[in-house]
């Protein structure tokens, strides 16, 4: 019997959980120009789109540009229909950033934003996504950043690119690519999420690619964790003044 909808996300949410050990839940972000039948609409404003990944890793809702306009930067990179006021604060807050040196317009032009446009973005943890998500967003460590960056060099031959500010950045960055990309943050968003605490980054997989990266997290997690033994091995018993073979080590492993 093939899985449904619900049970095939819910099944890698929980693979992904269970590799990474990671402490808050994978969240997806869904682009649509309907919201589908049972899902709550944001009904408070948050002061950053970047907000809506933390509210999303406990609840289900969909949101429009209205729900995004306190955040100009974030409509910028999610190609989201802006009012009078929303554009005069993006031109705010460019001319802000420009005057501390944070943002020049040289830089403008490599962040990126989205292509398409949509009416509609929603938000849920992985496990209960109304949608197949565009975009799935992990909360990670240094260590579970490790297993993810391997798993790319898998799935798409190459290393995901380290971005930084703004974080919402990513998320147009992996769709307009189709590739997965890390986000560091940034320090609007440090501020608005309490979960992006400064050991915390945010890797961001393509939605289409989710189930090969899951496959290969789940390898990797278990290699590494092995991996790990062998060379805690090697290392206690090189201090205590032996020589082992490699042969030795992997033997002391089993």
């Amino acid at each position: 019997m093939h899985a449904t909808h619900t049970e095939h996300y819910a099944n890698l949410a929980y693979l992904l959980n269970d590799a990474l050990e990671l402490l808050q839940p994978p969240i997806a972000i869904s682009f649509a120009d309907a919201v589908p039948a049972g899902i709550s609409r944001r009904t408070t404003q948050a002061p950053a789109g970047c907000r809506f990944w933390q509210d999303a890793t406990s609840s289900v809702f969909a949101t429009s540009a209205e729900d995004h306009a306190l955040c100009a930067i974030g409509c910028y990179t999610h190609n989201l229909p802006m009012s009078a006021n929303t554009h005069t604060d993006l031109a705010d807050t460019l001319k802000v950033l420009n005057d501390l040196g944070y943002v020049t317009e040289q830089d403008l032009a490599q962040i990126p934003a989205l292509k398409s446009q949509s009416k509609h973005i929603l938000y849920s943890p992985l496990a209960e996504t109304p949608l197949p998500p565009d975009v799935v967003l992990l909360f990670v460590n240094a260590g579970q950043t490790l297993i993810l960056t391997e798993a790319a060099q898998q799935v798409e031959s190459g290393n995901p690119p380290a971005l930084g500010r703004p974080a919402c950045a990513v998320v147009p960055q992996v769709i307009n690519t189709g590739r997965a990309a890390l986000s560091l943050g940034c320090c609007g968003a440090r501020a608005y999420l309490d979960t992006l605490t400064d050991g915390v980054a945010l890797f961001a997989i393509p939605g289409p690619k989710l189930e090969a990266y899951a496959k290969r997290i789940e390898a990797l997690a278990k290699a590494n964790h092995i991996l790990a033994g062998f060379h805690q091995i090697r290392r206690s018993a090189v201090e205590s003044g032996q020589f082992p073979t490699i042969k030795e080590s992997l033997a002391a492993i089993s």
